[in-house]
């Protein structure tokens, strides 16, 4: 997976996020609260895996250049 593709799928995951923080913001149900922070938490973990990938790929392309092979 190539820099750009990880980092529009960390955009994505961000864009879940934020629709997830709003939910937090409107229940008033703590079961759903306790459901949406688990579910918070589970996509900052994702967003800062793919943060990482991209991070990795980026410096692989600056050393080898974009078109090669990935690993």
């Amino acid at each position: 997976m190539s820099a750009e593709e990880s980092l529009t799928k960390a955009e994505d995951l961000l864009a879940r996020l934020e629709a997830a923080r709003e939910r937090l913001d409107q229940t008033q149900d703590p079961d759903q609260a306790i459901e949406i922070l688990q579910e918070l938490a589970e996509l900052a973990k994702e967003v800062e895996a793919e943060l990482q990938r991209a991070k990795r790929a980026a410096e692989t392309e600056a050393v080898t250049g974009p078109d090669a092979p990935a690993a």
